[in-house]
């Protein structure tokens, strides 16, 4: 059986097409995240609060963060190491999903909180001081479980957790 050229060249366009279309959604949606999870507790003055986070380590995952994601659920967030402390800058460019940005230095207590940042926005947002760590989460999760500068976050990170 002979195949017409045109036919096989017709198929193979197809199929490339389907792939790119499958790879464009998962970006899209969010499915392509970092790797590993764990879990990270904030002790505030109304109690314990858990989170499950993704963690940033590598240049790419901190380069792409919560970038091009349409939701975040509440109890979920990313968690970006910046070892050794250092002023840490932020921004939102191509993030759909409103913030709440905790810089968190390097014994594991809270530095600053930048609440309900602005999606999609260029503006830089900085940690205000040296910071071991960033934790993205929901935007309204700081005012919604009290959540202050000063409160300690348990992580292995942080050498607790």
């Amino acid at each position: 059986m002979k195949l017409d050229r045109n036919i096989v060249w017709s198929l193979a366009r197809g199929w490339l097409a389907a792939i790119l279309v499958v790879v464009g959604f998962a970006v899209a949606s969010g499915s392509v995240r970092a790797a590993s999870f764990k879990p990270l507790e904030i002790v505030t003055k109304n109690g314990v609060q858990v989170f499950s986070v993704e963690m940033a380590t590598t240049d790419e995952e901190k380069q792409t963060g919560l970038m091009y994601r349409k939701e975040l659920a509440d109890g979920k967030g990313m968690l970006f190491d910046f070892n050794p402390e250092q002023e840490v800058s932020m921004w939102m460019k191509n993030t759909y999903v409103s913030l709440d940005m905790i810089f968190i230095r390097a014994d594991g207590r809270i530095l600053r909180i930048a609440e309900n940042t602005e999606p999609l926005s260029t503006r830089i947002i900085s940690s205000g001081g040296p910071a071991r760590a960033v934790l993205e989460v929901v935007a309204g999760t700081a005012q919604k479980y009290g959540i202050r500068p000063g409160d300690r976050v348990g992580h292995p990170l942080f050498g607790s957790k």
